[in-house]
C-alpha cells in the first residue's frame, strides 16, 4: 500500500551496456565483498504516482539501497521515525543516484513526493514519469 499508480518488476540480466552503469552503481554504494541480490528492482511511477512514508523491511533487503532515478526529478523526503516532525527533502535530479544507508536507511522513512506536493527549497519540481533501478544488498543473518 505505500506505492500509488505504478509498475514493477524485477531483473538479473541486463545489456552490456546497461550491466556497466549497474555496476558503478554497485562499486559506488557496496563495500567490496557484499552480498548483494541478483535481482535489481525496477519501479515505473506514472506521473501522478507517489510512494508513502516506509522503512524498507530488513527480511528481504540489506543495510545499503541504492537508487538510479531516470526520466523525470523528483522530490524524496526523509522522515525520523522517533520525531515525525523532523524531516528534510532531498531533490533528485533525472539520472542522479541516491543510498541510503546507516541512520537513513533504519532511522528515517523515505517516500517520492506526488507531483502537486513536489517542491524543494521554496521551488515547484514538476514530477513526470520516474523510473527507478534500485541495488540492495542481503538481510544480514542477524537481521
Amino acid at each position: 500500500e505505500a506505492i500509488h499508480g505504478y509498475r514493477e518488476t524485477e531483473r538479473s540480466r541486463w545489456g552490456e551496456e546497461s550491466e556497466a552503469i549497474l555496476q558503478r552503481v554497485r562499486d559506488a554504494a557496496f563495500l567490496p565483498g557484499a552480498e548483494q541480490l541478483s535481482m535489481v528492482h525496477v519501479l515505473d511511477l506514472e506521473k501522478e504516482g507517489f510512494i508513502r512514508a516506509h522503512v524498507d523491511s530488513v527480511k528481504f533487503c540489506g543495510d545499503t539501497i541504492a537508487g538510479l532515478c531516470l526520466l523525470s526529478a523528483g522530490v524524496m523526503r526523509l522522515v525520523s521515525e522517533e520525531d515525525k516532525i523532523n524531516y528534510v527533502d532531498l531533490l533528485l535530479q533525472r539520472r542522479c543516484l541516491y543510498i541510503l544507508r546507516g541512520t537513513a536507511r533504519y532511522t528515517f522513512s523515505h517516500q517520492i513526493l506526488a507531483d502537486k506536493e513536489s517542491f524543494f527549497a521554496g521551488e515547484r519540481v514538476p514530477r513526470d514519469r520516474r523510473i527507478s533501478v534500485i541495488c540492495r544488498n542481503l538481510p544480514s543473518s542477524a537481521g
